[in-house]
């Protein structure tokens, strides 16, 4: 697939243990800028929500926030943002979130971070979308979660095309080259892979 124009990232909104968590966060956001590649995220101005969103502004880029009204003012909204789009529900903001995006990128963060992303592993199972998911792996801080991917492989509740189509690394540089040169596994037992939209 060619270089997707809008990224969906999910992380933190605290910062973490280790100060390589806002760093890398940091220059993510800096090559997303770099590349001229739209931010979409959950719109908070603190944690490494926050420092991805600044890394990409400061860099001339484009910042969407998302995020529900109710926790406009308990995740502290970024008031800075190229868009801030408010929305009623959880629902309504994943939703909105995958609608805008065209790769979806987890950096270090909670469960919130893995709700949103395993909603889109999931949808990929399923052949709902055909997007590039991966995860930033700063620090190893992925390296349990990747084994217990390999788990569900090897106990027969994940195909391993399925795995395999997941990126995990701590290289900026080789993720993007990866969503770049993207296939996937976009087949599905339930869904007409050509009715899968890109």
């Amino acid at each position: 697939m060619p270089q997707p124009t809008a990224i969906c990232v999910y992380c933190g909104s605290n910062t973490g243990r280790h100060p390589e968590f806002a760093e890398q966060a940091r220059a993510f956001g800096a090559e997303m800028a770099r590349r001229d590649i739209t931010l979409i995220y959950g719109g908070g101005k603190v944690g490494l929500m926050g420092v991805v969103a600044d890394a990409v502004l400061a860099g001339g880029g484009k910042a969407i926030g998302v995020i529900p009204r109710q926790l406009v003012e308990l995740e502290a909204a970024h008031p800075h943002l190229s868009e801030l789009v408010v929305v009623e529900t959880m629902h309504q903001r994943k939703t909105r979130m995958y609608q805008l995006s065209h790769a979806f990128v987890a950096l270090p963060g909670g469960f919130g971070t893995m709700d949103e992303m395993f909603e889109m592993l999931t949808w990929a199972q399923l052949g709902l979308h055909r997007c590039p998911c991966a995860f930033l792996d700063v620090c190893g801080y992925y390296r349990d979660l990747r084994a217990m991917m390999g788990h569900m492989v090897d106990e027969a509740f994940v195909r391993t095309e399925q795995r395999d189509s997941v990126w995990f690394g701590d290289d900026i540089t080789a993720l993007f080259e990866w969503m770049q040169d993207y296939e996937g596994d976009y087949s599905s037992k339930w869904i007409d892979p050509s009715s899968v939209s890109a």
